[in-house]
């Protein structure tokens, strides 16, 4: 025999309060008194009640429900950025729906067409992109999308990024005024902003220091592909004296293959820079000089920028870029007048 579902109404009686009053309280960012949300809440408890979020969203036309695509789980700035966003997301009153994605377009565009069906009110594509075709869908449908870590060229997206120009700019200047002559680069998916941009920072600083890259390889924001780049780059017959690898998560994988398969002392034979400045980047095993991305900062505009838009759908599209510290540690050589 089935359970009979408590209504609202029945909740309402047993608070003594009206049906409104039960319904503002199972509303997030709904008013209710400290009293009438405590009674409420007693009398749900006691009956067994649990509203009907799928109800009320046919009479608001809202889900209160996020798809959040991203493809990188494995690197570790990921993992604490989807933390922060489901966080912030769940203060604002919104559940979070995560799809995994590729780097593919045709992959993505079919996991954010599996999105639309659940109905969601906004998506965060992080370090993802997507086809204009299916940009266009999802603005005609009035669903906002906000590209967290990424960006590309349709002015109907809005982003979040670091300033991974700056960042570039910044770690070559770095290298450059610590003696280095011989730079190396391992470049992340070429497809992506974030890989772009870093470079063009990058190469750009070089050139005005006077220097071009010595060695380039690509990693592909891939542990294998960027061990596979460490040996091509580093058995050469002269080496690089100082590499940028184009995030943490290579740059771990590109030490280990430097110390342990080839035998090389960092920092005293080459210097290693990263970006993303995740938690592993303190541990003493690697001590890794790297541009902080501030994760805090970023998911606050993204989630900021994704509220207004759905709120307000004449909300124009916004790109932020965040400038981050460049951390030095001990992965890096310093001369002792840098600075000065």
């Amino acid at each position: 025999m089935l359970n009979k579902k408590v209504t609202s109404l029945e909740v309402a009686k047993l608070a003594g309060v009206s049906q409104s009053a039960v319904s503002r309280v199972f509303t997030p960012g709904a008013s209710s008194s400290k009293k009438t949300n405590e009674l409420v809440r007693k009398a749900a408890l006691k009956l067994g009640y649990r509203p009907n979020i799928v109800a009320r969203s046919l009479i608001t036309g809202k889900t209160k429900i996020i798809g959040l695509v991203v493809a990188y789980l494995d690197n570790y700035f990921y993992p604490e950025a989807l933390e922060l966003l489901s966080g912030a997301l769940q203060k604002n009153g919104y559940h979070v729906l995560i799809f995994m994605a590729t780097n593919t377009s045709g992959n993505i565009d079919n996991v954010v067409e599996e999105i639309l069906d659940y109905q969601v009110d906004g998506i965060i594509a992080a370090s993802v992109g997507m086809s204009t075709n299916l940009a266009s869908r999802c603005s005609d449908a009035g669903i906002p999308v906000v590209l967290f870590n990424r960006t590309q060229d349709d002015e109907r997206l809005s982003a979040v990024t670091s300033d991974n120009e700056l960042g570039g700019q910044k770690i070559a200047q770095f290298l450059c005024d610590n003696g280095h002559t011989r730079i190396g680069y391992i470049a992340g998916w070429e497809g992506a902003s974030t890989q772009r941009d870093r470079e063009k920072g990058f190469t750009d600083e070089l050139k005005k220091n006077g220097q071009g890259l010595f060695a380039r390889e690509v990693g592909n924001f891939n542990l294998d592909e960027a061990r596979q780049a460490a040996r091509s780059m580093f058995t050469a017959s002269e080496i690089p004296d100082a590499v940028f690898v184009a995030n943490d998560h290579m740059a771990f994988a590109v030490m280990d293959v430097m110390r342990f398969e080839l035998g090389l002392k960092i920092p005293d034979q080459v210097s290693v820079v990263g970006y993303d400045d995740v938690p592993v980047a303190k541990w003493l095993a690697y001590s890794l000089t790297t541009v902080r991305q501030r994760a805090n900062r970023m998911v606050d505009e993204t989630v900021a920028i994704l509220i207004d838009s759905i709120e307000d759908n004449s909300t124009k599209p916004r790109r932020i870029k965040i400038d981050g510290p460049l951390i030095l540690r001990g992965s890096a050589k310093i001369l002792d007048n840098y600075g000065v």
